[in-house]
């Protein structure tokens, strides 16, 4: 149990000798947790910080480099890491994965809190590599009811998709990498979906930025849209 991957959860369950990932060290699936997140908050802010330099102050075109390196940097990472730690990268796949007894409640935190480092790591190494500070705060505010349905709703998606693609598991990366780029521009929020992403992403005052007092709100959101999309989804793809 401990060891399905994101792809291969979706599968039909094969006898713990035949399941592969149980071979794997629990080091090595949180080093490959620890390496996604901090490689994917490196393609949110680094690409964000890019896109604004160079759009010449258009947030358009910023926001479509954002998305685009965002959802490439997803299929990516998700094709890499699966194999090794199911590659979540985010403490609502987690949970959703914890709900589902796919893993256990002491592996799932250790991800959690793996997930929340790294993700933090990710933003200073961005940060060192375009010459920033390393610690910011942001000051963009995201607050309001709009917003927090945008979470709600940006989270329900992709919880749904991790959930409906044991269908075509072998689309799994590519589900959830077009997924998360169609919702940075369907939702008002651009879809963080993330709360590590979120907390992440308060300490950069950047682009891709939220202000702390902003934070709370999207965290509550996305885990009301994570609960509903995990009972939506056990109802509607079934077991």
């Amino acid at each position: 149990m401990t060891g399905r991957t994101l792809v291969d959860h979706l599968l039909p369950r094969a006898p713990a000798s035949r399941v592969g990932a149980t071979d794997i060290s629990l080091a090595r699936r949180l080093a490959a947790e620890a390496l996604g997140t901090a490689f994917l908050l490196v393609a949110v802010v680094g690409s964000g910080i890019m896109g604004e330099r160079l759009a010449g102050g258009n947030d358009a075109i910023a926001l479509l480099a954002n998305t685009l390196s965002t959802g490439a940097a997803l299929i990516v990472l998700i094709s890499l890491f699966g194999p090794v730690s199911g590659a979540h990268f985010n403490p609502i796949v987690t949970a959703h994965f914890l709900m589902r007894r796919e893993i256990p409640g002491r592996v799932a935190l250790l991800y959690v809190v793996v997930q929340l480092g790294a993700a933090v790591a990710g933003v200073y190494l961005a940060h060192a590599m375009f010459a920033l500070p390393i610690a910011e705060v942001s000051d963009k505010m995201r607050d309001g009811p709009a917003q927090w349905l945008a979470e709600f709703v940006a989270t329900f998606g992709l919880v749904a998709t991790v959930a409906g693609s044991r269908h075509a598991p072998d689309r799994t990366p590519l589900l959830v990498g077009l997924y998360i780029a169609a919702a940075y521009w369907f939702t008002a929020s651009t879809s963080f979906a993330n709360p590590a992403v979120t907390i992440a992403r308060a300490l950069t005052h950047t682009f891709a930025g939220i202000a702390p007092h902003s934070v709370p709100g999207f965290v509550a959101a996305q885990i009301a849209g994570a609960i509903v999309a995990s009972i939506c989804s056990q109802w509607l793809f079934g077991k």
